[in-house]
Order: C-alpha cells, then structure tokens, then sequence
C-alpha cells in the first residue's frame, strides 16, 4: 500500500475559539427548498465555488447560493456564478478593499440577513487566509462547503493520482521561504506537484527558476494550465523551457516526477 500524499507545512491554528455553541461551525446539510437542512437562522456561509465555471459548482452550493440575502466575493468568483443570481444583494470586492467590503457583510449578517461568501475553488485549498479575514469580520467561526478545485480538475485532466502528487498553494501573503523549500523536496521525493502561483511576483515561469537555481533537473516534463475547462494545458514542455515564459494570474501547474512511480499492478495478468 502506497504512502498518504505529503501536505504542505502545517500552518498555525486559529488561537479563536467559539464564545457558544451557536458559534461553532455545524456541518453543512446543502440549502434551502427541501433538499437539505433549512436555514434555521441567520447564518453566513463560505462556500466553494469550482475552478470558473457553473458546471464544477456543486448542488449544494447553488442552492445556498439561491437561498441567500447576501453573496459576496471577489470579482472574478461572483462573476462566475452571476447567472444564478436573483433578487440578492451583492457585494464584490478586490484585494485592497476587501477588509472593509467584508465588515459591511458582517454587518449584514449580525443584522439578521442570510449571507454567502464564494471562493474560487475550494474554501481550503487555497482560501484560508481569505476564511480568516471572513471570521474577523464576523467575530467568530463561520460554515463552509466545500467545492472543486482547480488542482482536482487538473488531476483528472492531466491523468495523475493525488497519492503520487503533492499539491502546493503560494496563493497566500507572507513568506514563502518554507514553501519554496517544500517543492523542491516534494520533486527530490519522485512525486509529482500541482502549483498555484501567486500573481505577479512567483508565477509558472518564475516556479521554473527558483527550482533550476536550487539543482532541480531541467527534464521534469511541464503542463501550465489556464483554462480547465479546455481538455488540453495551455503550455508543455520541460521545467527548462518553462522559465521566462508569461501566463495569466488563472495559471495552474502541473510539474511531474521524472520518472513515474509502481503502479503495484506490475506483473499482473
């Protein structure tokens, strides 16, 4: 039996806890209408809203979606599910004013009105530090639903196991030292690794040059997608072809172990 995939390092719990029982987040039984656990009482909700488009957003998560007073999120994310939209109020925001956008969601909520926050992807593949400020704004623990991340749709996409694949996010502020090092060990290990750069400073083509520059072999074979609902990556090639090249902010990467490992079907007729 194969090894459980490594993580990335293990990040700091929240020292918060909840003040009461009402506080603490409950498991999520989808939406309102019938199919699921009714909104018993105000509540805010983060849920996961897939990789950028409708067909990757889960049933439980439009009809919390349809259910809601509020949905708020960043642009790009309530743009995708914008058609589902109805009589809601909608709050978008970007990074410089998304402290203050999501006070007056806070608000909402402390008001009685039932809110939704969408992340792209999943809430905890890549979203917790944008989970954290939800719950400062807020004042204590909120629900979340998980949804489809980018790096499952690459996975199937790119036919790669996620016993054999470590996935790394450096969609995240602060230092990324300890997370540089862990890709680089992850790759040594003979696993492969999903990626999602931080826009603009550690893209696809910079991954490529920091791994070059610390003894990663340049014949690691390559797929940068930008678009995963396309059945084909936008770019291949090899980590030494990768460096220097430009994609969008929307970039996954998938850098595979150079050579694959035992099945453990091996010999079997």
């Amino acid at each position: 039996m194969r090894s459980s995939p490594s993580s990335t390092p293990t990040r700091r719990a929240s020292a918060r806890r909840p003040e009461s029982s009402t506080d603490a987040p409950r498991s999520l039984s989808p939406g309102p209408g019938g199919r699921g656990a009714p909104w018993r009482r105000a509540v805010i909700t983060c849920i996961g809203a897939g990789p950028g488009h409708l067909d990757f957003l889960t049933r439980g998560g439009a009809d919390l979606i349809a259910g809601a007073d509020v949905v708020a999120g960043f642009d790009a994310v309530v743009d995708v599910i914008r058609p589902l939209l109805t009589t809601q109020t909608v709050i978008t925001m970007g990074y410089r004013d998304q402290v203050e956008k999501l006070a007056g969601v806070a608000a909402l909520h402390h008001a009685g009105k039932r809110c939704v926050v969408v992340f792209m992807g999943d809430v905890h593949f890549s979203g917790f530090q944008f989970l954290e400020r939800v719950e400062t704004a807020c004042g204590h623990p909120v629900q979340t639903l998980p949804g489809i991340s980018s790096a499952q749709v690459l996975a199937s996409r790119a036919r790669v196991c996620f016993d054999e694949t470590t996935f790394l996010t450096f969609h995240r502020r602060g230092d990324m030292t300890p997370f540089k090092a862990h890709l680089r060990d992850v790759l040594a290990a003979g696993r492969n690794a999903i990626v999602i750069p931080r826009p603009w400073d550690f893209m696809p083509g910079d991954v490529a040059a920091f791994l070059l520059g610390r003894g990663v072999s340049s014949a690691h074979r390559t797929e940068v997608w930008e678009n995963l609902t396309r059945a084909e990556a936008t770019w291949t090639g090899t980590l030494g072809e990768l460096e220097g090249r430009a994609f969008s902010d929307m970039s996954i990467l998938l850098i595979r172990a150079l050579r694959p490992m035992p099945t453990g079907l091996e010999g079997e007729v």
